[in-house]
């Protein structure tokens, strides 16, 4: 049985525990959609599901520091955190792969997420 937390305060597991959002960073968006384009369109496409969830309005679904840690974390997220676990079942028990992203490249795809 999975447990049900809140998903807009749960912040999930790993490094990330506090981002403070302010304006956009259009230098950090082109970055991010850079990152994204390279690392997790394999899985993702912004407003269609396929192997992994549609990040359109992805934060208004989750918090920054949940989305962050799921990218650097992935591993750990899928065992231990609910809301990972939750979407983990959705999607066929395909697990989300770590693809070493950095926190500052992660930090950029949040800024990006931002934008879609």
């Amino acid at each position: 049985v999975i447990e049900e937390v809140d998903p807009m305060t749960n912040i999930g597991i790993g490094p990330i525990k506090s981002i403070v959002l302010g304006e956009i960073d259009m230098d950090l968006v082109e970055k991010g959609k850079k990152f994204y384009n390279e690392k997790c369109t394999a899985c993702h496409k912004i407003d269609v599901k396929i192997i992994g969830p549609p990040q359109a309005g992805i934060l208004k679904r989750r918090t920054p520091e949940w989305v962050m840690n799921l990218i650097l974390n992935p591993a750990e997220m899928l065992k231990k955190d609910p809301t990972a676990r939750k979407l983990l079942k959705e999607y066929n028990n395909v697990p989300m792969t770590d693809q070493g992203v950095t926190e500052q490249e992660a930090r950029s795809i949040l800024e990006y997420f931002r934008t879609i």
